[in-house]
C-alpha cells in the first residue's frame, strides 16, 4: 500500500512538473506573432483600424493569444458582418472578415445589407430607403429585390418601400410613381401592373403620380391634370392645393384599367 502511494505521489508530481515546463515554455517570449494576415477583399476596414486592433487587443504569443477577444475586436468594427481567426505555425495570425455589403438606408438610422440583416455604419453612396418594423427588414430585402427584377425592364426600379405596422407596402419609384401594394399578393399585384404598364401609365399625357393596386380587377391612378396644376390658393404651394383637392373630389382625376 505504502509503495503503490509512493508511485502515485511520483506520477503526479511529474505530471506537475511536465505543466509547469510546458507553461513556462508556452509564455515565453521565443513564440512571437510576427505576421498578421488579413483577407477578404475589404472595401471598408482600413489598414489603420487594423493597426489599431493589432495594437491594442492582440496581447501575448502565437500559444496564448486570445482568439475570441481578437475576433470580438474585429467584429466591432461598423462594415464588419463575420470574423474567422486562426494561428498559422509558426508566427502567423490568419483573420478572414466579411464585410457587409449594402443594399438600402433603414429609416435613417441603420443600413440593410444583402441578406436582409440591419447594421449600423455610414455611407455616402445612393441608395434605396426602406422603413417599417426591424423584423420586416429581411422580408423588404427580398421584395425589394424581386421587385427591381421585374421593374427592369420598363426602366422603373424602388427607391423607396415603407411597410405599415399592419404589414402594408407601398413602393415609391425613380419616376415619382408611388405603388399601393397592400398586405396582401403584393408580388401577384405588381406582376400585373408591370404586364400593363406599357399600355396605360406610360401612355399618358400627365404624368401619374399614385397608384392604388390593391383593386380585385385592377388598378386605380391619380395624375396631374393641367387644372390642378392652375389651382394655387393664397398662401398654399401646388403640393397642398392638389392633396386637398384629392380629398374633396375622391372621382376627379382617376382612372380606371384592366389588369
Amino acid at each position: 500500500m505504502t509503495l503503490w502511494l509512493a508511485n502515485m505521489l511520483y506520477a503526479l508530481a511529474g505530471v506537475l512538473l511536465l505543466y509547469a515546463i510546458l507553461f513556462l515554455v508556452v509564455h515565453l517570449p521565443v513564440f512571437p506573432l510576427r505576421m498578421v494576415d488579413v483577407r477578404g477583399g475589404l472595401q471598408h476596414v482600413n489598414r489603420e483600424q487594423v493597426q489599431f486592433i493589432v495594437a491594442r487587443e492582440m496581447k501575448g504569443n502565437f500559444f496564448t493569444l486570445d482568439l475570441n477577444r481578437t475576433r470580438a475586436a474585429f467584429e466591432k468594427l461598423p462594415w464588419v458582418r463575420n470574423v474567422n481567426v486562426r494561428r498559422r505555425w509558426p508566427d502567423k495570425l490568419e483573420v478572414a472578415i466579411e464585410e457587409h455589403v449594402v443594399l438600402a438606408r433603414w429609416d435613417s438610422s441603420a443600413l440593410v445589407n444583402t441578406r436582409g440583416e440591419l447594421f449600423r455604419a455610414a455611407s455616402n453612396a445612393v441608395l434605396p430607403e426602406f422603413s417599417g418594423p426591424e423584423d420586416a427588414a429581411g422580408e423588404m430585402a427580398r421584395d425589394y429585390g424581386e421587385f427591381s427584377r421585374l421593374l427592369k425592364p420598363l426602366n422603373l426600379k424602388p427607391v423607396r418601400m415603407s411597410l405599415s405596422d399592419r404589414r402594408a407596402l407601398q413602393v415609391r419609384l425613380n419616376t415619382g410613381l408611388v405603388l399601393e401594394l397592400g398586405r396582401d399578393r403584393v408580388r401577384e399585384r405588381l406582376e400585373k401592373f408591370a404586364g400593363v404598364y406599357q399600355v396605360t401609365l406610360a401612355k399618358l399625357a400627365q404624368p401619374a403620380s399614385y397608384a392604388d393596386l390593391r383593386y380585385p380587377n385592377g388598378f386605380a391612378v391619380h395624375y396631374v391634370t393641367t387644372e390642378e396644376k392652375k389651382v394655387r390658393p393664397e398662401g398654399k404651394t401646388g403640393r397642398e392645393s392638389l392633396k386637398k383637392k384629392i380629398g374633396w373630389r375622391r372621382d376627379a382625376g382617376y382612372l380606371a384599367t384592366a389588369a
